[in-house]
């Protein structure tokens, strides 16, 4: 088991058990589980100020997320996506997506997932995806592996993208952060490409079954959690800078991650 991590807060200095940060977050994916499925295919939709759609749903479950969380760390920052918060470069901090997925979910669709991750110091140690309908959950923490549902998993180790299954985000996504031209090499080379798109796409990465995925214009929300798991699960992620504080990640097979961004290069 690996040494617990330090940080410094409040001038002093304090243990993080990553384990136990692993199973809070765990039990409170948990209780986030009840309010979305409960609410599956039975939901009001509203739209945000920025065109994305939310339910109650997804406050519900940040909501219960959030208080398991600080029940346990009082003094750690939290950033969600429903319930705001800022990003911070210093000491630990919980991000939250109480839904990844959400146009998903208001269509009925079973791929949604809850993503929790804890930062500290800007660096993931601790990301889990939790697929509710699906039934799976991917945990790590730094140096303690990924797990799918308590059982080891490891990322493809595929190098040919003539039969390697290749993933991406939604295409729009790929227009915001200006790299269409890179999209367009993709479609032209990879005959397997296919639309696994949000944190169920990231989910198969992990389990092996996905070679690699190409995700751009998230939120830090949607990117922290699988900046722990992939490498956790032995696989290579790379961040690429998006526009209005976005960013882009490429990952799975390290042999396929570099031939990904070599298509990504001036795009």
């Amino acid at each position: 088991m690996p040494a617990p991590l330090h940080f410094s807060m409040l001038r002093r200095v304090a243990p993080i058990d990553l384990e136990h940060a692993a199973a809070v977050a765990s039990h409170a994916a948990d209780l986030a589980r009840e309010e979305t499925v409960a609410r599956f295919r039975n939901v009001n939709v509203e739209v945000k100020g920025d065109g994305s759609p939310v339910t109650e749903a997804d406050r519900a479950a940040e909501r219960r997320i959030r208080e398991t969380l600080l029940a346990e760390f009082p003094d750690f920052a939290v950033l969600g996506e429903e319930y705001g918060g800022a990003v911070q470069a210093d000491g630990p901090q919980w991000i939250i997506d109480p839904i990844d997925g959400t146009l998903a979910y208001t269509r009925g669709l079973p791929l949604y997932s809850t993503l929790i991750a804890l930062s500290v110091d800007g660096e993931s140690v601790v990301g889990l995806i939790d697929l509710p309908l699906l039934g799976e959950r991917y945990v790590a923490w730094k140096g303690g592996g990924c797990t799918r549902n308590g059982e080891p998993t490891r990322v493809s180790q595929s190098s040919d993208l003539d039969t390697a299954i290749v993933s991406h985000g939604d295409v729009v996504c790929f227009d915001r952060a200006n790299a269409r031209a890179g999209w367009d090499r993709m479609a032209a080379r990879i005959p397997f490409l296919r639309g696994y798109t949000d944190a169920f796409g990231h989910g198969m990465v992990l389990g092996g079954g996905v070679d690699a995925m190409v995700d751009f214009d998230l939120s830090p929300w949607d990117a922290a959690a699988t900046r722990i798991l992939v490498p956790e699960a032995g696989g290579a992620c790379h961040t690429r800078a998006g526009n209005n504080d976005k960013v882009g990640l490429i990952f799975g097979s390290p042999a396929l991650c570099e031939q990904l961004l070599a298509m990504f290069d001036g795009a």
